[in-house]
């Protein structure tokens, strides 16, 4: 993996002072929260592999275009790679990493669809390929496969914890158990 650059190190500081967790949701905003960056990877799960298809699809500048993918590749959700062997032009596809963003998507959309388009008006739908019918609604499951509710769920430290996160964490867990009623 490529060495962060020092821009990217004082921004992830910044974001872990007002980040107790030191950066599970802060950092990957850092890499994919900027605007354009996750329209980007929606365009390449949907096959838009070239930067003028890119462009033309999402009506992005090319100076913000141009950064945004150089973002994506350094963080490496994306890989810019030759057309054909020896061409000069690129084309840029999604890593392993970033194919692992799905769910990410899916359930932004899923969330979008009930809570600002409402229920009958989805702009899109998600579906099977093969059986022809919408996907299951994105939902998190206890490693035995049962659905939890957010009063269900608990966070532990984990080994890269700080001593301030696992304050944090502590305290958090004491009041989860009497806020959270859904």
């Amino acid at each position: 993996m490529q060495r962060l650059s020092e821009i990217q190190a004082h921004d992830m500081l910044n974001s872990e002072k007002h980040d107790p967790f030191k950066k599970p949701i802060s950092h990957v905003l850092d890499i994919i929260g900027e605007n354009w960056s996750l329209l980007i990877i929606r365009e390449a799960f949907f096959g838009v592999r070239r930067f003028e298809e890119f462009q033309s699809e999402l009506g992005i500048a090319r100076n913000i275009l141009t950064s945004r993918l150089k973002k994506l590749c350094l963080n490496e959700i994306l890989e810019r790679v030759p057309i054909k062997e020896g061409a000069k032009r690129h084309e840029y596809v999604l890593t392993h990493k970033g194919k692992e963003l799905m769910p990410v998507l899916i359930a932004l959309t899923q969330w979008g669809d009930k809570w600002v388009f409402g229920e009958n008006a989805e702009p899109v739908i998600f579906m099977d390929r093969e059986n022809q019918e919408p996907i299951a609604k994105i939902n998190v499951l206890s490693a035995r496969g049962q659905r939890l509710r957010p009063r269900e769920i608990m966070v532990r430290s984990g080994p890269g914890a700080t001593f301030e996160s696992k304050q944090r964490i502590e305290s958090m867990n004491k009041n989860l158990v009497s806020s959270v009623e859904v």
